[in-house]
């Protein structure tokens, strides 16, 4: 899995529209390959990222899960904590 894709349900608090929009607009770039469309694929491009928006809040909203919410603060602090041994790890080769 790409180590840019972060999970974004079951937070507290959830997940902003920006976040989905993010999320969305990084998935559409990561398979299409491009970072900008042209001017051409300008239209499907958006067009592709705006569903993809609508599919992530509907699976949102759809989900149920009886795990309790992971606290933002929390899992940003853990994330942190393994980049920081991952560079240590590279400095160590």
């Amino acid at each position: 899995m790409c180590r840019n894709i972060k999970p974004l349900y079951n937070f507290e608090p959830e997940a902003t529209d920006e976040e989905i929009d993010l999320a969305a607009l990084q998935f559409i770039r990561k398979i299409t390959g491009y970072n900008k469309p042209s001017k051409v694929n300008e239209v499907p491009f958006f067009a592709a990222v705006d569903e993809v928006k609508i599919i992530i809040q509907t699976l949102f909203s759809n989900l149920e899960t009886k795990a309790p919410p992971r606290d933002r603060d929390r899992e940003a602090k853990k994330a942190k904590r393994n980049f920081e041994k991952r560079i240590e790890r590279l400095k160590e080769l």
